[in-house]
């Protein structure tokens, strides 16, 4: 069966008359091409073709699921989504979002929708080459990947709602390994659009391979306390883990760090949050979220006080309020759980913002923080992390000496609170944008 108007209203009414109060489809299909280079040449291709539906009910308070890729069986996904919700278990906030309507936003690239093998071959290829070429001591790469995908997808309820929009997107990503004497180092980067004149494999290669080399003679210090600079991609990490705490879900389940703290100062009155799903080509934009809501702008934290956190229907209805439009799911293999879109730090008004050289002659000593190892392990309530970072070491506003193997401890919001000045690197790594951040002083220890 073909994904269209006419077969997701088939799948609706047939699981009403079988005894649904409410029902939605969520439907896809997907084409995408991944390559890999090596020593120049084509390592890995994977070309794929994917399509599906999943379909959530309501019976009374409770909820049923059912999915699958094969559309052609699409009586018995409704049978098993009557089934489970049968032995589902009864919660009041359970609904579907009323009909709405919604924005128009530039994310599909035709460049992207007629690629070809050859196009993603020849993209690999040079991303190692521009890697390679960058320096002469760059002896190895790693990962040279390319992936360029285009999908549709629709939503469609019981309550009249009806989208469907189209995306594309673009990533690449290299691993470039640089070498002198009996010394190695790796260095890395990546970049990710919907539109395909945003990534640049030059940009990507010369970047990672610069990042091994920064490295290369790099020593230990001993413990200081000193300014920290995060660079933007680190940045974009720390803003990643702040993330969690902004959801409603986890506020819920008292896994947030700030919950029952709206109208509060939480972080540095310098910098603002923001979600916005509506900005052209990036990342996570998109018309409507997972469930059909509208996608809208979202401030989150202005001024350093937290306005918002991020809802989707259920969690609104739990707290009683309107879903911020941050559904979102796994494709078709899961309910709708909560989530950002793009979401990214700003400076509150341009008197913070600085380009990077200016902030390195800010300190007159710091460390330049290029990489952070485990971030991933901070506690997700307390925020409290303990992490091994890598660097340069800023004097003077120049830099000295590349340094390996630091350690920082500290807390997510405590880093926030002490941002003193902002780059004017903005830069997105997936979902998640920031600048480079120059941090009061830490504890820095070998």
């Amino acid at each position: 069966m073909k994904i269209d108007k006419n077969a997701i209203d088939k799948i609706l009414a047939s699981a009403i008359k079988k005894g649904a109060d409410q029902a939605e489809v969520f439907a896809m299909t997907s084409r995408s091409i991944s390559v890999e280079a090596k020593d120049r040449q084509v390592d890995a291709l994977e070309r794929s073709e994917d399509a599906g539906f999943s379909l959530r009910i309501i019976i009374g308070k409770r909820p049923g699921f059912s999915y699958s890729t094969d559309t052609d069986i699409w009586e018995d996904v409704v049978d098993k989504a009557i089934i489970s919700a049968k032995w589902g278990v009864e919660d009041e906030f359970h609904g579907l979002p009323e009909n709405n309507l919604y924005p128009i936003v530039e994310i599909e690239d035709k460049a992207i929708v007629d690629s070809t093998e050859e196009t993603a071959i020849k993209m690999a290829i040079e991303l190692e080459e521009s890697a390679l070429d960058a320096d002469n001591r760059i002896k190895k790469v790693r990962k040279a990947s390319v992936s360029l995908s285009n999908y549709e997808k629709f939503i469609a309820n019981s309550n009249g709602f009806y989208g469907t929009y189209r995306s594309t997107s673009s990533s690449i990503s290299v691993t470039a390994m640089a070498q002198h004497n009996d010394e190695s180092q790796v260095g890395w980067d990546f970049e990710t659009s919907k539109r395909l004149s945003d990534c640049s494999v030059q940009r990507v290669g010369k970047k990672a391979s610069q990042r091994a080399i920064d490295l290369l003679g790099a020593k230990k210090i001993e413990s200081v306390k000193a300014p920290v600079i995060l660079e933007n991609s680190v940045a974009n990490e720390f803003l990643g883990v702040l993330t969690s705490s902004l959801s409603s879900e986890n506020v819920q389940k008292g896994k947030s760090q700030l919950s029952g703290r709206i109208g509060q100062e939480i972080v540095s009155k310098k910098i603002s949050i923001i979600d916005d799903p509506l900005l052209p080509f990036h990342p996570a934009s998109r018309p409507f979220d997972s469930e059909g809501v509208s996608s809208q702008k979202n401030i989150l934290i202005s001024d350093g006080i937290l306005r918002e956190f991020l809802y989707n229907t259920y969690t609104a209805k739990k707290d009683g309020r309107k879903s911020t439009g941050n559904a979102v799911r796994s494709g078709i293999y899961g309910l709708p759980g909560v989530g950002s879109s793009n979401l990214y730090l700003k400076s509150s008004t341009d008197d913070f913002i600085y380009p990077l050289h200016r902030i390195f002659a800010m300190i007159p000593k710091g460390l330049y923080i290029t990489e952070a190892m485990g971030l991933h392990t901070a506690n997700p309530v307390t925020g409290e992390f303990s992490i091994g970072v890598n660097g340069l070491w800023i004097e003077s506003g120049e830099v000295r000496f590349p340094v390996r193997d630091a350690v920082i401890t500290g807390s997510i919001l405590d880093i926030f609170k002490r941002v003193t000045a902002i780059g004017d690197d903005m830069r997105f790594y997936g979902g998640i944008g920031c600048p480079s951040l120059l941090i009061d002083e830490m504890d820095i220890s070998s």
